[in-house]
Order: structure tokens, then sequence, then C-alpha cells
């Protein structure tokens, strides 16, 4: 394991082929965000710390994963900076709606809202935006999310599960043995838009809420379905 100090708030660490097979890890385990890719990391940032004086942030930090063909891999962590915070939002734009949709199964006792039919702007609840303005802050509306699967009969049951007329825009890629849905609001309602979002992280995971983060996916990933995706999916 080769750490090294980029600057103040950033640091790289190299892993060979050899140590991933020692810990018995690999690229899947990063994105999908394993346990043992935690405690990894969590291992990486006490040695930063000890070798390099990194000094991680309170709060949060960004993980950038880079292949290295019949390398290994490199892991960059640097501090979640103001161009970060949109999707931070974002996400907890997400959690709040998924609350809101759990509690609203609870009230019709346990059955799932997540095949329900509203038409485009109905107000089924508390929106996200909504929720931002009265905590105060400015609402968190990012156009798109992207999410990761283990596979593609995942995606396929989740798409079987969004409603027939949602109208968002998608697309299929694939790189490294796993699927992202890069799911784009479209015309849809932002309500019914973020609902989609919740159900996607049921099956898969959130992988970027940021241009920049979805930078290697677009230039190195493989796109399967440029258009519609999930309504391909769907069969």
């Amino acid at each position: 394991m080769r750490i090294e100090r980029v600057d103040d708030k950033t640091v790289k660490c190299f892993l060979s082929n050899a140590e991933l097979e020692e810990y018995e890890i690999d690229y899947k385990d990063f994105i999908l965000r394993s346990d043992k890719a935690r405690e990894i990391v969590q291992e990486i940032i006490e040695q930063a710390e000890e070798e390099v004086g990194y000094k991680p942030p309170k709060f949060a930090f960004d993980l950038q994963i880079m292949m290295l063909p019949d390398q290994g891999l490199i892991l960059t962590f640097s501090d979640r900076d103001a161009e970060a915070r949109e999707s931070d939002q974002f996400i907890e734009c997400l959690k709040e709606m998924k609350r809101i949709l759990q509690r609203t199964r609870e009230k019709i006792g346990g059955g799932s809202a997540s095949g329900e039919e509203h038409t485009e702007g109905e107000n089924t609840g508390s929106a996200p935006d909504e929720n931002a303005k009265e905590a105060g802050q400015p609402p968190a509306r990012p156009g798109f999310a992207v999410f990761v699967f283990s596979g593609i009969g995942r995606i396929m049951e989740y798409a079987s599960m969004l409603p027939s007329n949602l109208m968002v825009d998608s697309r299929l890629y694939e790189m490294n043995g796993l699927y992202y849905l890069y799911l784009l609001k479209g015309r849809a309602s932002y309500e019914r838009y973020s609902r989609a979002c919740v159900q996607a992280m049921e099956f898969g995971s959130l992988y970027a809420a940021d241009e920049s983060q979805v930078v290697q996916l677009t230039e190195h990933g493989r796109c399967l379905i440029a258009e519609k995706a999930v309504k391909k999916l769907r069969g």
C-alpha cells in the first residue's frame, strides 16, 4: 500500500493487484460500499495520518476510484468542497422522501407505495424542496443522478416497479462488471423523479449526483442503452 500526499486536503493510495487479493477485495466492493471496503478505507486513512500527516475531514470526504489495468487501483481521498454540497443536499432530500414514503406505507397498512400511478405534478406529500424551505435552506434540485447495480436483473426489477407513465429520461452503462443507470428528470415532476430515485436505492446504490463525478463513467464505461433505458428494460 503506497500513500502519497497531493495537497493539504487530498491523498492518494495505490493498491496493487497482489494487495487486493490479500485483502480479498476488488473495485466492486468500493463502488458498492461493502463492509469490507469500509474497513480498508478506515485502515488507509489511519495509515495516511501516520505516514504523511493527513488530517481527514470531520464530516465527509470524496472517494474517487481509478482502475490501473494489470496493476491495481488508485483511491483518492479529498475534502468535500462547495461543488459537492448540492449532491449532499440531494442525498438528504432523497432520505427525507424515503421517510415520507415509509410513513405512507405504514398509514395504509404496510402496502407498497412504489407502484402508485399519480399524474404529473400531483402533490402526495412534502416534496424535498418544501422540506428544504422549512429548514431555511435553498432547495437542491439537481436534474440527474447515477445509480450502480450489481447486475442487469436488479435494474430490470427496479424498472418493473416504476409507473409506466413516468416521464424520466435514462441511459444504461456497463463498467468493470457493474451496471450504471443514468437517471435524468426529463419531463417528470420533481416529486415523481425523487420518488424514482428513492426506489432506485432499494435495488442499487447512489453512485453520483454531480457531473464531475461521472466523467470516468462516460469516458470509460460502455453505453448499452443510450435513451429510454428504463422503458426498454421494463419489457
